[in-house]
């Protein structure tokens, strides 16, 4: 598994609150992979997100159906803070502000 693998899954994890994938809101700030291991840092919309819970364990078992893919990590992080900025110009011109 390469890493360009592992960003092509992540583009299949919807914020269901948004509907747009996790990849094009700027959520995901990193992911390394290693013999298998991928390692997430990523961030949600707002530190209260209701899905604080539920999108990394969303981002792990997209990632594990990924062959060779063998244990995941993700790390919650709040620094540095989302800001709409980070969404890519496909997910401004899906939520209409473009």
């Amino acid at each position: 598994m390469v890493e360009a693998e592992a960003w092509q899954q992540l583009e299949n994890v919807y914020d269901p609150e948004l509907g747009v994938n996790l990849v094009d809101l700027g959520l995901v700030y990193s992911l390394a992979v290693k013999a298998g291991e991928v390692h997430v840092r990523m961030t949600l919309t707002t530190p209260g997100c209701p899905m604080s819970d539920s999108m990394p364990e969303a981002v792990e078992r997209a990632l594990l159906m990924i062959p060779g893919a063998c244990k995941v990590a993700v790390d919650l992080v709040w620094e540095p803070r989302w800001v709409p900025e980070m969404m890519s110009e496909r997910a401004r011109r899906e939520l209409g502000w473009m």
